[in-house]
């Protein structure tokens, strides 16, 4: 068994037109928000499914078809199978990879990391966007294999995230590995989310951007290392 983890359905027109062999799981989370704090995985689509309803109005059976459905196939895996792990380098999708990893901590398969390779330091925050079905098969042409101590790290890098252990996380992100570029710099981003976004848009409306589709692109030239979608920006401008 062959599987590609895409971080979102966005990707999946243009993979499915790049000739790449294997089944799709799609990643509908958005764990780089609202409460992710559970003792069990049990509970813990619990917690999100109630975050999800109450943000975006999903009930619990959509959360459950979308997104629950997707990721606990990471968990029932044959003997050999394959994992191939496109995720971008910013916060958003580096939260969804760790939570991924630590799903595949307990199972035997080889896991493979794919990121946007092809872009240029100026777009390194724009991820897979717009990529061609050529580009992407660049991309997996690249693909770096995890080894048990990188999944490993996924994992703790999870729980840290999870627990929001700060100095926990800080400390991994010293880690040196291939298969998380930019780690220190989205660590730095997670210990600061709970003030950065909110100071970054607040410099772009005092500097006189009132419309929100001047705030938003303003904002990802900014903090493109967190990844956040216009939902997420709508909602930090909401709370302010």
């Amino acid at each position: 068994m062959k599987l590609h983890v895409l971080p979102g359905d966005a990707l999946a027109h243009n993979f499915n037109n790049s000739g790449i062999e294997g089944e799709t799981v799609i990643c509908r989370e958005c764990l780089v928000e609202g409460n992710v704090r559970a003792e069990n995985l049990e509970d813990f689509w619990k917690v999100r499914a109630e975050f999800i309803k109450n943000a975006y109005g999903e009930d619990e059976k959509g959360y459950f078809q979308k997104v629950i459905f997707e990721l606990e196939k990471l968990r029932n895996l044959a003997p050999g199978a394959e994992v191939n792990l496109w995720f971008e380098y910013e916060l958003f999708c580096q939260a969804n990879m760790w939570f991924c990893l630590s799903l595949l901590q307990e199972t035997k398969a080889s896991v493979y990391r794919i990121a946007p390779v092809v872009r240029t330091e100026a777009d390194v925050w724009k991820g897979f966007g717009n990529l061609s079905a050529e580009d992407l098969k660049k991309c997996f042409a690249e693909r770096i294999k995890f080894s048990e101590a990188d999944i490993r790290l996924g994992g703790e890098l999870w729980k840290a995230y999870q627990n929001a252990d700060y100095e926990k996380l800080e400390r991994l992100s010293a880690t040196e590995s291939n298969c998380f570029p930019r780690l220190k710099e989205v660590c730095r981003a997670e210990i600061e989310k709970g003030f950065r976004p909110q100071k970054v848009l607040q410099e772009i409306i005092e500097n006189g951007r009132k419309d929100f589709a001047e705030i938003f692109p303003e904002f990802s030239a900014r903090a493109g290392v967190y990844g956040f979608g216009d939902a997420q920006v709508k909602r930090i401008l909401s709370e302010n």
